[in-house]
């Protein structure tokens, strides 16, 4: 399987909420980053393990979200590193906001798991549809 592959199916699995999928695919001491300004990790510091990406990030897109959604649109192979672009879409409950946000993702993998994830997103649009103002 090739590293898009793994990626697609990371996407396919977190699409039909099957998260187990999705951090199977994580190395066990996987480097993750929220773009910097992003109310999740305004710092842009890196969850360190699927055990982190779950309880900080994804439990908390579940319980804040309504219909949180990734939509990727293109794939780069660049080797190890595959290159995503994309949209997420979804309604923040606290604030009753939409997004339609643009996003880039650079995963890095070695042996088929991924050992580093980078976001990049408007977080300007972020903040302003959670109504939070991040200080990094």
């Amino acid at each position: 399987m090739s590293n898009v592959d793994v990626i697609k199916n990371a996407y396919e699995a977190f699409g039909r909420g099957d998260v187990p999928a999705v951090l199977g695919a994580m190395d066990p001491q996987i480097e993750w980053h929220e773009a910097e300004g992003n109310p999740y990790m305004p710092s842009g510091e890196a969850f360190i393990g699927p055990d982190a990406v779950l309880n900080q990030l994804f439990a908390r897109l579940a319980v804040e979200w309504d219909g949180f959604e990734v939509h990727p649109n293109l794939f780069y192979d660049a080797g190890e590193t595959v290159i995503v672009e994309g949209r997420y879409s979804g309604t923040f409950k606290a604030t009753g906001k939409q997004q339609d946000t643009q996003l880039c993702h650079i995963w890095q993998l070695k042996g088929g798991k991924v050992t580093k994830f980078q976001q990049y997103v408007n977080t300007a649009a972020l903040q302003e549809v959670m109504g939070v103002h991040a200080n990094s």
